[in-house]
């Protein structure tokens, strides 16, 4: 149990992530980060970020691709995990929202994400991409709410691409204008997380309460959850 703790740990450090996983593991977290319910406590504007910076590392060891090669495959990965969070959620979404809360599934983000969906309409699964949390579950509510799957990869492909090239770009010419951007990597992450959690801090400190959405498959008798 203690190893398995560990990993997890190591799981949101995206500097061990590179160094110990590479680009195969980085794969796979961009892709549950952006389509499992249970991968949103995954690292992924920060990974984006550090693996810009670490691109050069990167690129070496998959066989010497060019950078924009290397963005492409991390870019393919957040596209087919939003597409398969898609297909979950319209195949298990009715089942979701009558689901008990567990360690790793908390029905509030649903409802996060659903509120989000009803205000932003198709746009909000290229907004969710800059959202933590929001973007796990974004694509699993375009899937229960039926949203036309051409509309939907429209927005995923053209959300997918902006949100890792802009990342990883950033990183990638951030470390050649400043060499010594590696001897700092706790606190840029730190930053990272900070700015992008913000929209999602201020809602719940200041955001005005509302009354509680009545969810797909839920029992509108239901007691409400909000004070959850």
């Amino acid at each position: 149990m203690d190893q398995f703790l560990e990993f997890l740990k190591h799981l949101i450090n995206p500097k061990w992530i590179i160094e110990h996983g590479g680009l195969y593991l980085l794969l796979f977290i961009i892709f549950a980060e952006t389509g499992l319910f249970v991968g949103f406590f995954l690292p992924g504007d920060s990974l984006l970020f550090v693996a810009g910076i670490y691109s050069e590392l990167l690129c070496e060891s998959f066989f010497n691709i060019p950078f924009f090669v290397l963005m492409s495959l991390i870019a393919l990965a957040g596209i087919i995990g939003n597409l398969v969070g898609y297909w979950f959620g319209k195949k298990s979404g009715p089942m979701l929202f009558r689901k008990k809360d567990t360690l790793l599934f908390k029905k509030k983000h649903l409802q996060q994400a659903h509120d989000f969906y009803e205000k932003y309409g198709g746009g909000a699964i290229f907004i969710a991409r800059f959202l933590p949390i929001v973007r796990t579950f974004a694509p699993i509510i375009a899937g229960i709410v039926q949203m036309d799957r051409k509309k939907f990869m429209f927005y995923n492909i053209i959300g997918s691409i902006t949100w890792v090239f802009s990342l990883m770009l950033a990183g990638h010419y951030l470390d050649k204008i400043f060499p010594n951007l590696k001897e700092h990597l706790e606190l840029i992450i730190i930053v990272i997380i900070l700015i992008t959690t913000l929209p999602v801090l201020i809602k719940i400190f200041f955001g005005k309460p509302k009354q509680r959405t009545v969810l797909p498959g839920e029992n509108k008798e239901a007691p409400s959850q909000q004070g959850e």
